[in-house]
């Protein structure tokens, strides 16, 4: 439901003006997630499409930064900005936004395992950012980043847990269903960027949003979270 998990290579949208696109319909989706939020608890959750869409208008800049369109330093503090939203920001913030719209303390206990992951993520993460290097490159129809991460592949387990698992132990069944959809579709564009194609993680987001905005809206799965299809059956 978020940005590729982390590795030493990564692909994103196709062009600048895909990401430039893609973030405007996102943050315009988050606009409207936020006025359909109806109690205090939905805000995180209503403000991740805005986020995301943010997230996709700041990678415009590392584009035209990597392109000579804008200064190489804007370049560097847009790629920064990237990686510090989906390495350090999106692992810890997901699982802490489905735990916050959860009613019942019982199902609130069953997400703080992936609260736990996820914030060791984005802790290895941020280290990893810190010692660098920290560089970006385009490659055919992509941007590639890399952080010079050691012991990739737990990571990405972990990031995938904490972002993806959270889903399915949600007590809305509409975030489940989505969880349930959201894990394959995650497994494939991740085959693709390891196969050099490039990746829609820009339109993914999309849907996401346009996910977390109809579960805003419709009130009654909201005001009555059934059992998840996935998760105990918990009070």
């Amino acid at each position: 439901m978020i940005p590729p998990p982390p590795g030493y290579g990564r692909t994103v949208c196709f062009s600048p003006q895909a990401d430039l696109v893609g973030g405007a319909v996102v943050t315009l989706l988050g606009v409207d997630a936020l006025r359909h939020v109806g109690e205090r608890r939905e805000l995180p959750i209503a403000f991740l499409p805005l986020m995301l869409g943010v997230h996709q208008l700041v990678e415009t800049f590392v584009w035209w930064g990597l392109d000579g369109h804008v200064s190489q330093g804007i370049g560097r503090a847009a790629t920064w900005i990237y990686l510090l939203i989906a390495f350090v920001v999106l692992p810890l913030y997901v699982p802490a936004a489905l735990w916050a719209i959860e009613p019942t303390t019982a199902r609130r206990r069953l997400m703080l395992p992936f609260l736990a992951i996820g914030t060791a993520v984005s802790v290895t993460l941020l280290v990893a950012m810190i010692r660098g290097p920290v560089s970006a490159s385009l490659e055919s129809h992509h941007v590639a980043y890399s952080i010079g991460l050691a012991y990739g592949g737990l990571i990405v387990a972990g990031y995938v847990i904490a972002t993806c698992g959270s889903l399915l132990v949600s007590g809305y069944r509409h975030i489940v269903l989505f969880g349930l959809v959201n894990l394959p579709v995650i497994a494939l564009l991740a085959l693709s960027a390891r196969s050099g194609f490039a990746s829609l993680w820009c339109a993914w987001a999309a849907v996401t949003s346009t996910m977390i905005v109809l579960h805003l809206r419709d009130r009654g799965d909201r005001d009555s979270p059934a059992a998840a299809i996935m998760a105990p059956s918990v009070g």
